[in-house]
């Protein structure tokens, strides 16, 4: 018999270790092994332990018997706790727990009839141990029930138990009469039942047992009845005592939750909005340190909720601190509580909701240090979860968003592992959601922006995949969603943030398709909306950002249909306004990004007007940047170093240094990721270095399948 090893199993088996004794000839001895089928574990759990506890009487002890000397203590016991074995053999464990074993004990029942593995263990002892004695246990059935037509479904008795062995371990067809002690019916015949195991174990009559049980009640009744006097002459005292402490402790936590609710309630309310949530951190801290004295099996659900709501709290201030590993540990300690609260009533939408926070966030921190495949788990359990809350309660619309979070975040973490294909069917997913449910409320202002988002994602996946025709689609339906947003909300900068990003995306999936034109028209559409931002707020660093980016982007537009002119006008604006965000920051990754893309863009300028020394300078300033940036997406990251490196080759050319040119080629050809999905941009970068080294037979086919998605782009 086999089951699954958990954390209760584990001690046990680490129990029967500690208590094995050795033969002379080192292998270990156990005084029974229990066999039994799946359906009969807790009967199983039950014997061992009882037999293990059972304390042989002191005056039997050492009395030399037809089965040796009587122990002290019946143990250790073997119980077989392993998976069952997918061959049609049992494990060298199994085998040599059983010719270790003095006793063979049978739980005998219906399924343990038909067990092939009970059957099979039984044969193996009869064989390895012909001296050794088998007991059978009767659970239910009816012995040799096979042998009266009609009945034969109630045969307790495994077939090998049912007949003798020889002396050579080998069948015979002679009827065996096992030693059986039978427990079925009341506590009283379990009871007895498990006593004449015993006694057939030791040796000795059933009556040595039964006497002494007799003895140990009347001695048990004696032991309760002075105990019950003691216990009335002080059980006064130690109720007020009681009292006194419940009272304290109760007041104890009534101040801690009090403590909490003000916390993630009022005061949230008030410090969140000013971005000071750190002030927090002190009171989570006073509240986290009484939790920590309560076992959480005994707290309250409401107490249980609170507990956890006050670590997410405390993950979430740890997270803004950009302390990852803070905000991992506190999350999955109110995981922990969630999942408890879950535990206790699984069917409560609410609760349902609260853990699946809690392991979005687990989900999501794994993802942000690139730790893909354990997020990919997360947001899995997430979607899992929240399919549980619209099934239990279909008509909240709350937890049909939370339907739409998830789908959405599965398609992020698959963007991140370069399931392109696959991340299209999660976004797809999640805009269908998304556009129900605001096609049900169109009033509903977070539908309509969780459905401008869903839109940019399904666009990126789309255009990474290198469906970009389908992608220019999908980015042309978010602006005019946005352009509808601006107008009826009378411009919200949220809306007009998201409205750069579209345009800017639109231009560079127009640029990619060799439409220059309406790639320029787009990137000028996000240079005029950043600065229409800028104009909101002149000192909003990260809007002036904005416009160094949309103008890096023109500027390569521009380069890309061969107006070089004022590509360097472009460029410089930009780099310009970067610089200065740098010198204000240099830490911050988008700007450091900007900066390297400033200096590809004046190398290209300065390749395409045949400034070949300067165009060296640059392109080397452009790879060094390149190599310092070590944050953000490792891949992509990669293909922009090979293409610095390209570009550096490339004046180096012009300069006369073909040489030079080759080995830095050769070198940032296989810098490239093997084996990852390329989006058409990285896949173009990688053909045009198979090209300059020479290996055009291998960059055909990449060029074939850029032809295929209409790419057209080829600098």
């Amino acid at each position: 018999m086999t089951i699954f090893a958990g954390p209760s199993e584990w001690t046990r088996a680490i129990r029967e270790a500690a208590f094995a004794t050795p033969f002379a000839d080192g292998t270990q001895h156990y005084f029974a092994f229990i066999s039994y089928s799946h359906r009969d574990e807790k009967m199983g759990e039950w014997l061992q332990d009882a037999l293990e506890d059972f304390r042989v009487p002191s005056h039997l002890v050492g009395r030399v018997t037809e089965h040796g000397s009587v122990p002290k203590r019946l143990k250790p016991i073997f119980r077989d706790l392993s998976e069952l074995p997918a061959s049609n053999d049992l494990g060298t464990e199994i085998r040599s727990a059983l010719a270790a074993s003095r006793f063979l004990v049978v739980l005998c029942s219906p399924s343990a009839a038909v067990s092939r593995w009970t059957n099979a263990e039984i044969e193996v002892f009869k064989r390895v141990r012909p001296d050794g004695c088998v007991l059978a246990v009767i659970l239910d059935g009816e012995p040799f029930a096979s042998d009266i037509p009609g009945r034969e479904a109630e045969e307790c008795l495994p077939q090998a138990l049912r007949f003798k062995y020889d002396r050579r371990g080998r069948q015979t067809a002679k009827r065996s009469e096992p030693l059986a002690a039978d427990i079925r019916g009341d506590a009283h015949a379990k009871r007895m039942g498990f006593l004449k195991l015993v006694a057939g174990m030791l040796g000795v009559g059933l009556d040595d047992l039964v006497r002494r049980e007799e003895v140990r009640r009347h001695r048990h009744l004696a032991l309760v009845t002075a105990a019950s006097l003691v216990g009335m002459l002080i059980a006064t005292g130690l109720a007020v005592a009681a009292i006194q402490a419940r009272d304290a402790a109760r007041d104890q936590r009534r101040e801690a939750e009090g403590l909490i609710g003000f916390m993630i309630g009022d005061l949230r309310a008030k410090l969140e909005p000013v971005g000071r949530l750190d002030a927090l951190d002190g009171v989570g801290e006073r509240v986290l340190d009484y939790y920590k004295k309560q076992d959480m099996s005994d707290l309250s659900d409401a107490a249980l909720l609170q507990r956890s709501r006050a670590l997410s709290l405390m993950g979430e201030i740890a997270n803004a601190s950009e302390d990852s590993a803070g905000a991992l540990r506190q999350y999955r300690a109110a995981l922990v509580g969630t999942g408890e609260a879950v535990r206790r009533k699984p069917n409560d939408p609410q609760r349902l909701f609260e853990h699946a926070q809690n392991i979005f966030w687990v989900g999501e921190l794994a993802r942000q240090g690139g730790q893909f495949d354990e997020a990919l788990r997360s947001f899995q359990q997430y979607e899992a979860l929240a399919a549980r809350m619209v099934a239990l309660d279909p008509d909240n619309m709350r937890w049909r968003m939370e339907t739409q979070y998830a789908d959405a975040n599965l398609g992020i973490v698959l963007v991140n592992q370069r399931k392109f294909e696959e991340a299209v069917g999660a976004f797809q997913q999640a805009l269908s959601t998304i556009t129900a449910l605001a096609s049900a409320d169109p009033s509903n202002a977070d539908y309509k922006k969780g459905r401008v988002e869903v839109l940019a994602w399904l666009a990126d996946a789309r255009s990474a995949s290198g469906r970009l025709k389908e992608a220019a689609a999908v980015r042309k339906q978010q602006i005019q969603l946005l352009d509808q947003l601006v107008t009826a909300s009378g411009g919200d900068v949220e809306f007009l943030e998201d409205r750069v990003h579209a345009f800017r995306a639109l231009g560079h999936i127009y640029n990619a398709l060799g439409l220059f034109p309406a790639a320029e028209a787009n990137f000028q559409s996000a240079v005029d909306q950043a600065q229409t931002l800028v104009g909101i707020e002149p000192g909003n660093r990260m809007w002036a950002g904005f416009v160094a980016r949309s103008r890096l982007d023109l500027a390569d537009g521009l380069l890309a249909s061969g107006n070089v002119a004022r590509a360097d006008a472009a460029a410089r604006a930009g780099c310009t306004v970067n610089d200065a965000l740098l010198a204000r920051d240099a830490s911050v990754l988008e700007w450091r990004l900007a900066k390297r893309d400033c200096l590809a863009l004046r190398t290209q300028v300065a390749l395409a007007e045949g400034q070949n020394a300067v165009a060296v300078q640059l392109a080397d300033q452009a790879v060094q940047s390149a190599q310092a940036i070590t944050r953000g997406d490792a891949i992509e990251n990669k293909f922009y170093l090979a293409k610095a490196q390209r570009l550096l080759g490339e004046s180096k050319l012009r300069g006369g240094d073909t040489s030079g040119a080759g080995r830095i080629w050769q070198a940032a050809l296989a810098s490239l990721p093997a084996s990852v999905a390329e989006k058409p941009v990285e896949m173009n970068e990688h053909a045009q270095l198979l090209m300059r080294v020479g290996k055009t037979a291998q960059a055909r086919p990449l060029q074939d399948r850029l032809a295929a998605m209409g790419f057209k782009q080829a600098i």
